[in-house]
């Protein structure tokens, strides 16, 4: 590997550890991001370093910050509903066409990625716990299956940055208020409309489950950037 490839290697390395760990809200919103520190912690160069940060600014996951550096991007209430907004928009439109494209082997890996959310504990909602972490990573894969068959780079694209942004917001929010929600049935429904190729019912139950959601995290925890401002 020459020199260049091997830069762009531990600077998309670096890219996707990083955006790892803002989605694990390891740091909080607003918090500083040094350049010199994060290159300890990953064993890359500061040009690495820097080049992944500014990737992800354009991810909207890191704000640049003129004469001051880079910083986690800050949270809102009115962030978190234009990006719900959006995101229902988009990842039905992706759900839409790649239902229409779904082959007798998609439908198999849909029914798997069910049957494995299905058989979760309640601890999945406990943060920093392997149970937590394995329904992250089926829950990406679900929504991913559900999306993946679209054609249009572009909404794919959206796609991906609006699920990151959207779990960035659920990663901060702590332990969910999950009282008198059943996210299997959720799931459930969206993938067996899905299946039976009935769209319509597929988007409907898609939308709820996303606008759900954010009506939780509206309620949670989550200290908004905005509240802050109001209450100084």
């Amino acid at each position: 590997m020459d020199t260049v490839q091997k830069h762009k290697s531990r600077t998309a390395q670096a890219c996707d550890t990083l955006r790892d760990w803002i989605i694990q809200a390891r740091f909080a919103p607003g918090e500083k991001l040094r350049i010199d520190q994060l290159g300890e912690k990953l064993g890359a160069s500061t040009g690495a370093v820097r080049e992944a940060l500014s990737r992800l600014t354009a991810e909207g996951l890191v704000v640049a910050e003129p004469q001051r550096g880079f910083a986690v991007a800050p949270i809102s209430r009115r962030d978190l509903k234009d990006l719900t907004d959006v995101r229902v928009h988009i990842e039905c439109l992706c759900l839409a066409e790649t239902i229409s494209r779904g082959s007798i082997e998609w439908e198999g890996q849909l029914l798997a990625l069910q049957h494995q959310l299905r058989a979760l504990t309640p601890s999945v909602y406990q943060p920093e716990t392997p149970e937590a972490a394995q329904f992250h990573r089926l829950h990406n894969q679900f929504h991913t299956i559900l999306t993946g068959l679209c054609t249009n780079t572009w909404w794919l694209r959206l796609r991906q940055q609006l699920f990151w942004q959207s779990e960035r917001y659920r990663r901060l929010s702590g332990p969910f208020d999950e009282k008198g929600r059943d996210i299997a049935a959720e799931h459930d429904a969206i993938a067996d409309a899905a299946i039976r190729r009935d769209t319509e019912a597929a988007v409907h139950h898609m939308a709820e489950h996303l606008q759900r959601t954010t009506e939780i995290l509206l309620r949670s925890r989550i200290l908004f950037s905005d509240e802050e401002r109001a209450a100084e």
